[in-house]
C-alpha cells in the first residue's frame, strides 16, 4: 500500500539516518527533500524516484510551506511512496504537525519516522550533554524565529536551554534572557552545521556570544545552548578532536569503488567530496578477447591479476561461458590485498602476492618461479605499463595480455571539476595514474598546484610530477589503507 512517510533526516551525518528512513528512501517513487537534510542521502533512493527540492533556506523559500503541503497531498493520490525529507526529526521545529495534518484532512495514508533532532546531534558531536546530574536536570526547547512570541522570563533561566532559529535575533534574545534573570556569564555556545564535518563552534557567555558570533560571521543554519553543561566541551569533545577534521578531501576514485576510501576518511573527520575521474567501461572488443582466453583456460600455469576490476570482469565473462572456476588450473597471482580480495570473494585462494603493490615488486615476488615455458594469462586494463608481460617473456614464458575493461573520463567531470574547486579543497587523492590524468585534463594544472596531493603509490606518483605536480604523501604500502594513514599522519605530525 502506497503512503506519504513524513522521515527526519537527522541532524546532518548521513550515518545517523535512522535504518527505516534508509529502506523508505530505497522504495520511494518521489522525494520532497529541504536544505537541512544532507543530500547524500538522496542516493539511498532509486535512480528513476522523482526528487524534488522544497528549499527551506532562511529567506529563501523555493516552495512555501502551503506548496509543499499540496504537492504532498498531489503525490499521495497518485498512489505513489512518497518520502518527504526533512531535517532533524519532523516533530520538533520541523513543522511536520502541519504537513500530517493536510494529508490527514485529505484522507492521504501516511507515517511520521522520527530523526535526530539537530541538538540531540550537536549535544553528542560537542561534548556538551543536555543533561547532567551535577549540573540539570531540565532541558528546554525554544524557538527563537519569532523573539516576541516566547515568555523568555518563564524559560531563559531554564537550567539549559536550547534555541533553534535563533542566530539571527542572538543579540536580543540574549538580552531578554539576562532580563529575566539569567546571569549574563552564563555558558552559552552557538552551532553551525553540527555533526558535520564543516561544524563550527562559537562558545563565550550569554553575555558575549552575540559579538562572537558576529565577529566569527556565524551564519544560520545555527542552533544555540545555554546553560552550565557548555563548560563541560573541553573536557568531552570528541568529533572536532578527529585527525581530519576540517579536512576536506577529494576522492577521484571510480564511483562504485569510492566507498573503500571515503569511509576511513571521514571516520577520522575528514569532509570527503566525490569526484570520480574515470569510469569503468567493458572491454572495447566486446569480451571476445576474454572469451578466447576462457576457452583456452586448462592450458595457463599462471593467472595474474593486476586489479580487482580485472578480476571481477574476467569472472564475470568465466561465469557466462560454458566453463567454470573448474577450469583454473593454473596458479593466480594477485598484485596487491585488494586484487586478492576480489579473488577470495570468488571463493578462489591466492598462490602468490607481491610484497610491494606495483609490477615490479610482483616481479620481484615472482623471481623464485620457474617461467621459462609457462604459459601465463594477464587480464588487465586496455592502458596499462607492460613492464610485467615483458619481463615474463624475457624469462621465458608465453604470455597472453587480454582487455578485461578499460577505463574513460565521465561526461560531465569539466563541469563537476570546475563546481568543486570553487571552494576551499585541502587535499586530492589519485588511486591510478588515470584518475591524475583525467583530473588534469579536466581542471588544469594550476588548480591542482594550490592543494595538497595523496598518492596511492610510485607509479601514480611518477605521472604526478611528470605532470609538474608535487606529491605530499604517497601510501605506503601502496594501498586505500595506506594511502589514508599517510594523509593522517601527515597531519598529526
Amino acid at each position: 500500500m502506497s503512503k506519504v512517510y513524513l522521515v527526519g533526516a537527522g541532524p546532518g551525518d548521513p550515518e545517523l539516518l535512522t535504518l527505516k528512513a534508509k529502506r523508505l528512501l530505497a522504495a520511494a517513487d518521489v522525494v520532497l527533500f529541504d536544505h537541512l537534510a544532507n543530500a547524500e542521502l538522496l542516493s539511498f533512493a532509486p535512480a528513476s524516484a522523482e526528487l524534488i527540492y522544497v528549499g527551506k533556506k532562511k529567506s529563501d523559500h523555493a516552495v512555501s510551506q502551503e506548496q509543499i503541503c499540496e504537492l504532498l497531498v498531489e503525490h499521495g493520490k497518485r498512489g505513489q511512496n512518497v518520502v518527504r525529507l526533512k531535517g532533524g526529526d519532523p516533530f520538533i521545529f520541523g513543522r511536520g504537525g502541519e504537513e500530517a495534518e493536510a494529508l490527514a484532512d485529505a484522507g492521504i495514508a501516511f507515517e511520521v519516522v522520527p530523526g535526530v533532532t539537530s541538538p540531540l546531534g550537536i549535544a553528542a558531536y560537542t561534548g556538551v550533554p543536555l543533561t547532567h546530574r551535577d549540573h540539570t536536570s531540565v532541558v528546554t526547547f525554544v524557538t527563537g524565529h519569532d523573539v516576541a512570541k516566547i515568555d523568555w522570563e518563564r524559560f531563559g533561566p531554564s537550567e539549559t536551554l536550547v534555541i533553534y532559529m535563533g542566530l539571527s535575533h542572538l543579540g536580543e534574545i540574549a538580552a531578554r534572557i539576562i532580563a529575566g534573570g539569567r546571569s549574563g556569564a552564563t555558558p552559552a555556545m552557538a552551532v553551525r552545521w553540527g555533526t558535520r564535518p564543516n561544524q563550527e563552534v562559537v562558545t563565550g557567555t550569554v553575555e558575549t556570544l552575540p559579538g562572537l558570533v558576529q565577529a566569527r560571521g556565524l551564519k544560520p543554519p545555527a542552533t544555540i545552548i545555554v546553560g552550565e553543561v557548555v563548560s563541560l566541551r573541553n573536557k568531552l569533545s570528541w568529533f572536532e578532536k578527529l585527525p581530519l577534521f576540517g579536512q576536506r578531501i577529494v576522492v577521484t576514485r571510480a564511483k562504485d569503488q569510492a566507498d573503500t576510501l571515503i569511509r576511513p576518511l571521514r571516520q577520522l573527520g575528514a569532509e570527503v567530496v566525490e569526484l570520480p575521474t574515470i569510469e569503468i567501461q567493458p572491454a572495447q572488443d566486446g569480451f571476445s578477447a576474454i572469451e578466447a582466453a576462457i576457452v583456452r583456460l586448462r592450458d595457463y600455469d599462471w593467472l595474474i591479476f593486476t586489479s580487482a576490476n580485472g578480476v571481477r570482469y574476467f569472472l564475470d565473462r568465466l561465469d557466462a561461458s560454458a566453463a567454470d572456476v573448474r577450469s583454473i588450473r593454473g596458479k593466480l597471482c594477485a598484485i596487491g590485498p585488494a586484487t586478492r580480495d576480489a579473488l577470495e570473494c570468488f571463493h578462489l585462494k591466492v598462490d602468490v602476492m607481491a610484497e610491494e603493490y606495483v609490477a615490479e615488486g610482483l616481479l620481484r615476488t615472482l623471481a623464485g618461479y620457474e617461467f621459462s615455458g609457462a604459459k601465463v594469462l594477464i587480464a588487465r586494463a586496455a592502458v596499462a605499463r607492460d613492464v610485467l608481460p615483458d619481463e615474463l617473456r624475457r624469462r621465458g614464458a608465453d604470455v597472453d595480455v587480454v582487455e578485461a575493461y578499460r577505463t574513460g573520463a565521465p561526461g560531465d567531470l569539466v563541469a563537476r571539476a570546475a563546481a568543486v574547486f570553487e571552494t576551499k579543497v585541502d587535499w586530492v587523492t589519485f588511486t591510478s595514474s588515470s584518475t591524475a590524468t583525467n583530473l588534469l585534463a579536466a581542471c588544469g594544472l594550476g588548480r591542482l598546484q594550490k592543494v595538497r596531493i595523496a598518492s596511492i603509490g610510485p607509479v601514480t606518483s611518477a605521472t604526478l610530477r611528470d605532470a609538474g605536480l608535487g606529491v605530499t604523501v604517497e601510501a605506503s604500502p601502496h594501498t586505500v589503507p595506506g594511502l589514508v594513514s599517510a594523509i593522517a599522519a601527515s597531519i598529526i605530525e
